[in-house]
């Protein structure tokens, strides 16, 4: 079997690049539009993908090729110092690998953003794309039998995403740095990025869960343990420290909580916090993180739809 190479959206700041990504033990081929029980096929294939670890791979960035090797689960990321550089907005970085006496490149593009004062941050599952996650059953039956054009996002949501995305920008060529940082695993990320892309939301660095490799997994999906996610958030914020930024979740797990701490943590930096409501009636619990969030001077929109973000948004300046 040929090595697979799997390559993710990296980003920079002024002084670092990172990009990151998986080798697989082969390629697998999904058709994210079969309907029914081969789309189920196609999904629970993607959690029986075998990685390789300690596998070479070589970045090739500015004329240099770095060498490095695959961690246990068949991850990769390159963490390289940059000089100064020019460029801004979406680039394109290579990667190769050596399979016998052939050599496979594989392109990928990252992000340094344009100097600008926003960075948004916004989970995926119930936040823009409809998940159920609140119903273990719904959410796996849909993931299953739903294909990627068959699934749904909330009303309104690529709106408020695109005046984000291009909030504070005159030159329509630059867009504000974008995040999704998700519980969902990397074994989802070509589903995910197709959606996003079939719905004109904005173009973003994804940072997902690692990687599953069984069966068993994909039961767990997007469950479990949530501190991967506050470090991915933590990251970023440090990664660019000059930015301002608006984190948009749900209340379905424990976006609130991570949210909370991370406001805490970054008392100047964050200035919004959005919440979706996810049932019929907003959680107290909620509502009291919230309540103190707001005495942090965070701005705060706990809503169920979409125009009442929009329409915050505008009222604390953040968009036109």
């Amino acid at each position: 079997m040929k090595p697979f190479l799997q390559l993710y959206r990296g980003y920079a700041n002024e002084q670092e690049l990172i990009v990151m990504g998986h080798v697989l033990k082969r390629e697998h081929t999904y058709d994210f539009e079969r309907k029914k029980l081969k789309n189920a096929t196609s999904i629970l294939k993607l959690f029986r993908i075998k990685t390789i670890q300690n596998f070479d791979v070589y970045l090739h960035y500015n004329d240099q090729i770095i060498h490095s090797k695959t961690l246990d689960d068949g991850y990769f990321k390159f963490c390289i110092p940059l000089e100064k550089e020019t460029h801004f907005g979406w680039m394109p970085y290579e990667v190769s690998l050596k399979y016998g006496n052939e050599t496979k490149i594989c392109k990928g593009s990252f992000i340094r953003p344009h100097k600008g004062k926003l960075g948004i941050i916004s989970d995926i599952d119930d936040t823009f794309l409809i998940s159920h996650t609140n119903n273990i059953f719904k959410k796996i039956y849909i993931l299953l039998f739903k294909n990627v054009n068959d699934r749904k996002v909330f009303t309104d949501v690529v709106a408020h995403y695109q005046a984000l995305s291009s909030a504070g920008r005159t030159n329509t060529e630059e867009v504000n740095a974008f995040f999704y940082i998700s519980s969902s695993e990397w074994n989802l990320y070509r589903f995910i990025a197709k959606f996003t892309k079939i719905h004109k939301l904005p173009k973003a660095v994804f940072l997902l869960k690692d990687i599953k490799r069984g069966i068993t997994d994909f039961f767990m999906s997007g469950r479990g343990n949530h501190d991967h996610k506050f470090e991915k958030i933590k990251h970023v914020v440090e990664f660019y420290p000059t930015l301002q930024y608006v984190l948009m979740g749900d209340d379905s797990q424990h976006d609130p909580i991570l949210y909370e701490r991370i406001c805490k943590i970054f008392p100047v930096t964050v200035i919004a916090v959005y919440i979706r409501q996810t049932g019929k009636t907003q959680k107290k619990e909620v509502k009291k993180i919230l309540k103190n969030l707001e005495s942090l001077n965070v701005a705060v929109c706990y809503f169920k739809e979409s125009s009442k973000a929009i329409e915050h948004s505008r009222s604390i300046g953040i968009i036109k």
